[in-house]
């Protein structure tokens, strides 16, 4: 009985499966709950305040609900930071998993959309407005449930190559784009392009929103706008195609992991009640449909039934 974890090694470990997702439980799927809930009504409240109206009427009600926010947002910050001490089985790794939570762009976006309210009772006739825009942050949150966002990043990541080509086309456009503009606009109208600086700024704003708030004067002017809103329309196809190809591979990616799981679960043709909660977790952490979890199973039931009637 002495190797058995204590009651606060007990304690910590479900803190942490609870609040991360580990186990797919009642108690985790509350938990979820609440936190998504609480953060939707955050960004709602955040929104509505800003109307003027709505912020003259109702100011003491959005200031309970921010002070409530930031009590539940601070207990699980706490929470996380304590029980991620149980990430790793090793002792001597406790503060590296509190660590890995602290820096992670999770416990950043947990961090920093709740120090401005602090912030405010430390420096109470500071005008914090802009930090307190910090907190719709809260929105982020949500991707913590969701892999959507991480999907997104991960796909970027690994079409970086491809990405840095189409960031150095965009450079390389910019500055011969911008001097010919100068060239042939600069005298026409030195106000709006006194330089090329003042070119580029006029041509990422091309690029961006499709028109750079100029009109040209010349005709080699309307030509080069012409040309500069065509590689706008390619740029963004090209990046369009880039982040959709690898989302996708990301998808099909999480649905093999998937499906491999599976096969380990029905390899002895017993489902246990902790594998179940596993692919339950994992269909959680993957956000796939119940259609899908489902088509996956039988076709790996059929597979399986095939090569035993072979």
């Amino acid at each position: 009985m002495s190797g058995a974890p204590s009651l606060y090694a007990r304690a910590q470990r479900r803190t942490y499966e609870i609040l991360d997702g580990e186990v797919f439980d009642q108690t985790s799927r509350i938990c979820e709950y609440f936190i998504a809930s609480l953060v939707v009504l955050n960004v709602i409240a955040i929104i509505l305040e800003s109307v003027p109206q709505f912020h003259e009427a109702y100011a003491h009600w959005f200031d309970y609900f921010d002070v409530f926010s930031v009590v539940v947002f601070s207990i699980e910050y706490v929470l996380r930071v304590w029980s991620y001490g149980a990430r790793y089985p090793e002792p001597e790794k406790t503060w590296q998993g509190r660590r890995d939570y602290i820096f992670s762009p999770f416990g950043l976006v947990d961090f920093f959309s709740t120090v401005p309210f602090y912030l405010q009772l430390l420096f109470p006739g500071a005008d914090l407005r802009v930090l307190r825009m910090f907190r719709l942050m809260r929105i982020f949150k949500l991707s913590r449930y969701n892999s959507a966002m991480e999907d997104m990043l991960e796909a970027i990541k690994s079409e970086r190559d491809s990405f840095s080509s189409a960031i150095f086309l965009l450079f390389i456009s910019c500055l011969l784009f911008s001097s010919l503009i100068y060239i042939v606009e600069g005298q026409d109208q030195p106000e709006v392009f006194p330089s090329i600086p003042a070119a580029m700024h006029w041509f990422m704003l091309t690029i961006i929103a499709g028109w750079g708030n100029v009109d040209p004067v010349s005709f080699l002017g309307v030509v080069l706008v012409v040309v500069t809103q065509i590689l706008a329309i390619a740029l963004a196809a090209i990046l369009t195609g880039v982040v959709a190809t690898a989302y996708a591979a990301q998808v099909q990616g999480r649905e093999a992991l998937y499906e491999m799981e599976v096969r380990e679960v029905l390899a002895d043709g017993v489902v246990s009640e902790e594998e179940h909660h596993h692919l339950k977790h994992l269909q959680a952490k993957y956000g796939m449909s119940d259609e899908q979890v489902h088509a996956i199973a039988e076709q790996v039931r059929m597979e399986k039934e095939a090569a035993k009637a072979s």
